[in-house]
């Protein structure tokens, strides 16, 4: 495969496994043209023109090559370490990220407007969930603004490495695979959801680090109600203030990839049960489940960076 052929696979599966559905998000995508059709040519050359076929912009290409890919070398975080590691192995055709850097990092609170869609599904007037993750989406954009975006890309293009990241396509798979599972087990009590999720092999290799799904606010023994997935996908974490909101809407218990003592603390005023899944662990999940189709061509994946390898095929 070419690294643009697993660029457009990854896409392809982000898209498959949006919560939303593909037609939802190809509908926005028809949406997003028709707005860049009408900007002033000086805006249209400032406009990101891969958002117009990519709707996850934290999933990008960060330094291309031209090497047909056979071997990848992968993990969630690949930083300039990482990149010197496949140097050292020596036939390394692929550095893959999960976590963004370089335009993909930049990307991330665009990606966020897919939390209110999400919200909405679960019962959130779509004007409250606009409202509210814009706010999130705002702060996000601030705080990354000022960081080193380009440090590892340039690692990259010194070395004549391929890099590239895929972000909230993964999650997307780890978020349609637990919704999936969910529903199919229909899990009553708190602790009926931890057991279930427990009998995942990567959460089952969290648990021997210490770091497999907990309870972090609600008792196991109360009843899950409706459980919802807004923590999983999205970009980062979602607003604070969304937890009474989904309350009201009738949620009664989040699963999250993690979560922040703000968030906790309205969590809990909210009387919402949390159970936080574990951040690495999950991201392993949506990872593995794309990566299979990258092993499935004969392509050598070869893990690290905390990555728990699994396959599935």
């Amino acid at each position: 495969m070419t690294i643009e052929q697993i660029y457009d696979l990854a896409i392809e599966m982000g898209i498959k496994n949006d919560l939303r559905g593909e037609k939802q998000v190809k509908k926005m995508l028809i949406y997003l043209k028709k707005q860049y059709d009408k900007m002033p040519d000086k805006k249209k050359k400032e406009f990101d023109k891969e958002r117009l076929t990519n709707p996850y912009s934290d999933t990008r290409i960060l330094n291309k090559t031209k090497k047909p890919i056979k071997k990848i070398l992968t993990g969630i975080d690949m930083e300039v370490s990482e990149l010197l590691l496949a140097e050292r192995l020596g036939d390394v055709d692929l550095v893959l990220a999960h976590h963004p850097r370089g335009i993909g990092l930049i990307g991330l609170d665009d990606v966020m407007k897919l939390q209110s869609d999400v919200l909405a599904l679960y019962g959130v007037p779509i004007n409250v969930a606009e409202s509210l993750v814009h706010l999130r989406i705002e702060e996000v954009s601030r705080s990354i603004s000022s960081a080193n975006h380009n440090r590892v890309v340039d690692a990259a293009k010194l070395l004549k490495m391929g890099y590239m990241c895929m972000h909230t396509v993964a999650d997307n798979c780890v978020a349609d695979f637990l919704d999936k599972l969910i529903k199919k087990n229909k899990p009553e009590y708190v602790e009926d959801l931890l057991d279930l999720l427990k009998t995942i092999p990567e959460y089952q290799q969290g648990i021997k680090m210490g770091v497999g799904p907990r309870l972090f606010a609600g008792k196991e023994t109360n009843h899950c109600g409706n459980i919802a997935l807004t923590e999983i996908t999205g970009g980062t974490e979602g607003s604070a203030e969304v937890y009474e909101k989904m309350a009201q809407a009738g949620i009664g218990t989040v699963v999250s990839m993690h979560m922040s003592e703000k968030n906790l603390k309205e969590a809990e005023k909210a009387y919402i049960n949390v159970v936080v899944a574990g951040h690495i662990t999950s991201d392993s999940i949506g990872m593995n489940l794309i990566l299979d189709e990258f092993a499935k061509k004969k392509i050598e994946i070869i893990p690290c960076s905390g990555l728990i390898r699994v396959e599935r095929f």
